[in-house]
């Protein structure tokens, strides 16, 4: 029973024991610096991404209220390797910030709470786990404890949570009076489809819409990741993205497959709509970390897409486009956070001329955006090419068709800060800005991710093979 136990809640007890030992050492801090803590977490986050890879069990404990299967467990090792990235590309954020312990603690607790709510087996726990990502992720939108923008994100970030946490709750209280059950597989095996079910899960979807940034439930985002930290931009847009994605995927296969007629029909209008106005929203921002949120609200549209099919394609085109979203969205990220950390300068103008004094940055950003984008040899090409074929496969050539034409859209605006950034000219270009050995290690890995990610077959079949479908 311990050796179950332990197995089982390998991943979630590893993320546990990190905690600690951040809290004894915060304990017995004797004037630690930002890049003391640094050294310590990043050595302690690459162990547990290490150990996670390997004697992973499958099965269910406490009477099925925690499940762990072969793709929980992918799905994990891909949340334990982001994390490791942003906490990688974050060294010149956190090396002169005063609270550098506590910015890590709260990232690794949001980090345990998707766990419990990918594993989770019944409502409670995923509600519960929903909190504890959703909670610190508020206070860490809030980091820049000098900045009012900052301070605008964490209220926006809390209130926005709050309610469609609100809405989610609502759904699952009804869920109950009508099935008589919190537990995902007697919900299952009991519905019906009758108006009330149909309003409850209604109220479920919104809330993951709100957490997933999909319009029209997406107001709060480009406020949030303007305001918060780099750092914590990058795992609002990436890692809680995938956790909400990956669950999301989950319950709607698994839990309400017998309403698939219902959230069908909703995931086409969601999916059109984010992939429209996310694209509209990013022609006209000046502010490349509002860019990227309204980007990544596009990029929802298309995994939105890609889960309507309600198959194992469509399951496994998520999975695999996520993987590769980690590794482009975050090499952007990581450029701009390094360009944010040294001059403070966050719009996309300033990006102007960047070529003539960061070569090598400049092509790291341009291989991430073009990803973004869908361009070939990319892996993002690959990536969105397989949520369109999963999307096509029930025959819906419109939401396809309209998905294709607006990668034409968005090649406009990824292509415009290319042209930014080789042709041209800038009266004071960003100069001056350090790589350094921690951020150049996640930004070789990201860019590896891109390049290779995309040719490699095994990697999809391996990834298809886990997925269980409907």
């Amino acid at each position: 029973m311990i050796a179950d136990l332990l197995h089982l809640l390998k991943h979630e007890l590893l993320l546990t024991g990190v905690l600690f030992i951040l809290l004894f050492l915060k304990l017995s801090d004797k004037g630690r610096n930002g890049s003391s803590w640094a050294g310590i977490v990043n050595g302690l986050l690459l162990v547990n991404f290490a150990l996670g890879l390997f004697g992973n069990a499958s099965g269910e404990l406490f009477n099925g209220l925690f499940i762990n299967s072969p793709l929980l467990h992918l799905e994990k090792n891909i949340l334990n390797l982001g994390i490791l990235l942003v906490s990688l590309i974050a060294f010149p954020y956190v090396r002169s910030h005063h609270h550098t312990s506590e910015f890590y603690m709260l990232l690794v607790s949001t980090l345990l709470g998707m766990f419990f709510m990918l594993s989770a087996g019944h409502l409670l726990l995923f509600y519960i786990g929903l909190e504890l990502a959703t909670i610190p992720l508020a206070a860490l939108a809030n980091f820049n404890l000098n900045r009012s923008a900052s301070s605008e994100a964490g209220v926006k970030m809390i209130l926005s949570s709050a309610f469609s946490s609100a809405l989610m709750l609502m759904g699952i209280s009804l869920i109950y009076g009508t099935t008589g059950s919190l537990r995902f597989s007697e919900i299952a095996a009991t519905l019906s489809g009758s108006p009330l079910q149909l309003f409850s899960f209604t109220m479920i979807l919104t809330g993951f819409a709100f957490k997933l940034s999909a319009v029209p439930f997406h107001f709060w985002t480009a406020d949030v990741y303007e305001g918060a930290p780099v750092p914590v931009t990058a795992y609002l847009s990436v890692i809680s993205k995938a956790a909400v994605a990956f669950t999301f995927t989950g319950i709607l296969y698994t839990t309400f497959g017998a309403l698939s007629e219902t959230w069908y029909f909703l995931l086409f209008i969601l999916a059109m709509a984010t992939i429209l106005v996310g694209n509209l929203f990013a022609l006209r921002q000046q502010n490349i970390k509002r860019f990227l949120a309204f980007s990544s609200i596009a990029q929802v549209g298309f995994i939105l897409a890609g889960l309507s099919s309600g198959s194992t394609e469509g399951q496994a085109a998520v999975v695999y486009f996520l993987l590769i979203y980690l590794f482009s969205n975050l090499a952007a990220f990581g450029v701009v956070t390094l360009v944010s950390a040294t001059s403070d300068r966050e719009r996309i103008d300033d990006y102007k001329g960047f070529y003539k004094t960061h070569p090598v940055l400049s092509w790291v950003l341009t291989i991430a955006l073009f990803s973004l984008a869908g361009v070939p040899p990319t892996a993002g090409f690959f990536g969105k090419l397989f949520l369109l074929t999963a999307g096509a496969s029930t025959g819906n050539y419109v939401l396809t068709g309209f998905a294709a034409l607006n990668m034409v859209i968005s090649m406009y605006y990824y292509l415009r800060i290319v042209k930014a950034i080789f042709m041209d000219e800038n009266e004071y270009p960003v100069s001056g800005v350090s790589t350094g050995i921690l951020p150049g290690i996640a930004l070789a890995i990201c860019i590896a991710g891109i390049l290779l990610t995309g040719f490699s077959g095994p990697l999809y079949a391996f990834i298809h093979s886990l997925s269980n479908g409907i």
